[in-house]
């Protein structure tokens, strides 16, 4: 069993009762667990599965060797209130987590991309969303993999295009807010 803290990026339907759920972990990058009866009323993982929420996890590595690990508890460490974010800082959030998840290695550690996540949604819960921000979220992230380029002939968003493709559709939503 193994234990770490984490932040929910994604979840998404499994079955009738269950749901799969993507996670940044500090102790192991990006990780996908399944949550056995998640959806059933009384789950013990009632409330607790939200996106966005910091959460201390344990989970059993799958046996079979594949990435999709089983869930066994969740304890809400903070949860993200998206009243408090409003709109841009939803969409934000949305950003954030889409990008620090495709740029963590899965199964590896990823402290500072976690710690960098964690910052980034406190944040916004209690400022609101800037274009200032998300420059500083793509520059620090840079920094953290080594894409950085201190002389500035080189962006902290093309930096990142480098390592996996090109910047994300849900960074020109967050935008949007700004223009």
């Amino acid at each position: 069993m193994e234990q770490t803290r984490a932040i929910l990026l994604r979840r998404h339907p499994w079955s009738e009762t269950s749901l799969i759920v993507s996670w940044l972990t500090e102790n192991h990058g990006t990780l996908r667990t399944s949550a056995r009866g998640a959806r059933r009323p009384g789950s013990p993982f009632a409330g607790k599965l939200d996106l966005f929420f910091q959460a201390e996890i344990s989970f059993a590595v799958s046996r079979k060797g594949g990435d999709l690990h089983e869930l066994r508890e969740v304890s809400v460490i903070a949860p993200f209130e998206a009243a408090r974010a409003g709109g841009a800082g939803l969409y934000m959030a949305a950003y954030f987590a889409e990008l620090a998840g495709q740029c963590a290695p899965s199964m590896h550690p990823a402290a500072e991309i976690y710690d960098l996540l964690r910052r980034a949604l406190n944040f916004l819960q209690s400022k609101p969303a800037t274009e200032a921000a998300l420059h500083h979220f793509e520059r620090e992230l840079a920094r953290i993999l080594g894409v950085h380029d201190p002389s500035g002939l080189i962006g902290a968003r093309e930096g990142l295009t480098s390592l996996g493709g090109g910047i994300l559709r849900s960074r020109a939503a967050a935008l949007r807010f700004f223009s």
